[in-house]
C-alpha cells in the first residue's frame, strides 16, 4: 500500500476530527498547523 500526499490528507483530518472530539482545546492548534500544512503543500515547496 502506497501512501501519498492524496491520501494522507483525509487521514490527518479524521485525525484531527477525532482529537478535537476528544480535547475541544487543541482545535486552534490543530487548525494553524493543518492550515500552514496545507499551504506548504499548495505552493509545491514540499514534493
Amino acid at each position: 500500500m502506497n501512501i501519498s500526499i492524496e491520501h494522507l490528507q483525509p487521514i490527518v483530518s479524521l485525525l484531527a476530527g477525532v482529537l478535537i472530539l476528544i480535547i475541544p482545546r487543541l482545535l486552534n492548534y490543530i487548525v494553524a498547523i493543518f492550515l500552514i500544512v496545507s499551504g506548504i503543500l499548495g505552493l509545491g515547496w514540499i514534493k
